[in-house]
């Protein structure tokens, strides 16, 4: 199959996928429970998505997200394959948190704030809190719903102690109002593709970073990295493979980089119990280096356990509460969620999320993967199908888990930069277009949907 047929094919199919999964529900009468019975809207719900249809033709963020949507597709894009390296990554930078802030600004203010004040989010627990100590050695005991009326609220019980605890460090250094907060979430969560165009250029596919940098910089999951907390397990996640790849390059030196890569992962995991698959992608990331046969991965995995353990230490074991929230996951709302919906309208879900210049990109990524097995592929080619595949494995583990049935397109947001990736084997006349269509589709989701996030 040549690549633009595969291309095409990704995204008519992707396009029957995500039609079927917004419309379905509504004209068969399917009750997929979207939403949990203490949060039901009057509003028409817009299943896969975890909100509602609230068509807004014009906010004060409006103006701002075209002018950076134009102006990257037209301009970065063209300028990104001969700029300097530092240059470069500054600009994705900056494209990436102004586009992060206009799409929520279409709301105005309450775009960055209403999220993170939510009684179920982190932050009001987080202002409660005085005591560190005592918070690590209760916290398994109240995660399930036996624990009430002391029992976690959903996203903190949903997700180790990390997570909650950096929100007690913004509260504790004057950032933990709801708009303080919310601007720190997104100026951390934009920061993932910088982790992804270091770690390429450390694999020495610098190639394929500048082909990548506008599309990460501008992809509809920008609506979503906005306020979302998962924006700041994603970006833990990306430095800390970042790390990795720093770690692979051939000298004594680079190997140093072992520690804080495994150290950073090592948070990652107390943020999420999901965050252990990506594992997977950090394997990855040691094939496409080369470094198996170095010291680079048992350090990596040894420093990992430095943090796991010290929670441990202090109260909070990860193996402990990972059945605990299981069984409350189950008591809750997940078992009126029927699989035969979500496991297909998860990924519609994310095929939003990601924009439909992946649909095209994974598609052309699946016909290389037995030209990765017979090692035909060049250098950039084998990186791109190494780690974005590896990705799609995680999310395809992720989906079959059920544990993560509705509202993916915040919880898989750590897993999008890596699955971007595939752009890079488009062919270049696919691109300009491509990057267009991801432009408008992040504009459309931001003023046509209620997305809660």
């Amino acid at each position: 199959m040549t690549t633009s047929r595969a291309a095409w094919t990704g995204v008519v199919l992707t396009a029957l996928l995500v039609v079927a999964a917004f419309t379905l529900p509504h004209l068969l009468d399917w009750e997929v429970n979207t939403r949990a019975p203490r949060s039901q809207v009057d509003e028409v719900l817009s299943p896969p998505f975890h909100g509602w249809w609230a068509p807004q033709w014009f906010g004060p963020g409006t103006l701002p997200a075209l002018a950076l949507g134009l102006g990257g597709w037209w301009w970065v894009a063209r300028w990104a394959p001969g700029a300097g390296w530092r240059p470069l990554l500054l600009a994705t930078y900056l494209l990436a948190v102004g586009w992060c802030l206009s799409l929520a600004l279409v709301d105005g203010p309450d775009g960055l704030s209403r999220v993170l004040g939510n009684p179920v989010e982190y932050l009001p627990t987080a202002r409660e809190v005085d005591d560190v100590g005592l918070l690590l050695r209760e916290y398994v005991e109240r995660i399930s719903y036996d624990a009430a009326p002391r029992n976690w609220p959903t996203h903190v019980a949903g997700h180790p102690p990390l997570m909650l605890l950096f929100f007690v460090g913004l509260v504790q250094v004057g950032l933990g109002g709801d708009l303080a907060a919310g601007v720190v979430v997104t100026v951390v969560g934009a920061s993932m593709p910088v982790a992804v165009l270091i770690t390429l250029r450390a694999l020495g596919v610098e190639g394929v970073a500048r082909r990548v940098a506008v599309p990460l910089a501008l992809s509809p999951a920008a609506v979503f990295v906005a306020v979302s907390a998962d924006a700041v397990i994603g970006a833990v996640v990306a430095w800390g493979l970042a790390c990795l790849a720093l770690a692979t390059r051939s000298t004594p030196r680079a190997r140093l980089w072992s520690v804080p890569a495994g150290l950073v992962l090592g948070c990652a995991v107390l943020m999420s119990y999901g965050m252990p698959l990506v594992g997977l992608v950090a394997l990855a990331v040691i094939t496409v280096g080369g470094a198996w046969r170095t010291s680079v991965l048992p350090v990596a995995v040894a420093a990992a356990w430095v943090p796991v353990l010290g929670f441990a230490a202090a109260g909070f074991a990860w193996w402990e509460a990972y059945p605990v929230l299981h069984d409350r996951y189950w008591e809750g709302i997940a078992a009126d969620r029927p699989a035969w919906y979500w496991l297909w309208g998860n990924l519609a879900a994310l095929a939003v999320v990601v924009g439909p210049m992946l649909w095209a990109g994974l598609a052309v990524l699946l016909t290389r993967v037995r030209a990765l097995a017979r090692r035909t592929l060049d250098a950039e080619q084998r990186a791109v199908v190494l780690l974005a595949g590896a990705m799609l494995l995680v999310v395809l583990a992720a989906d079959a888990s059920r544990m993560s049935k509705s509202e993916v397109e915040r919880i898989w947001i750590p897993f999008v930069p890596w699955l971007t990736l595939s752009v890079a084997l488009l062919p270049a006349r696919w691109r300009s277009p491509a990057l267009l269509a991801q432009v408008v589709t992040a504009l459309l989701v931001q003023h046509l949907l209620y997305t809660t996030w």
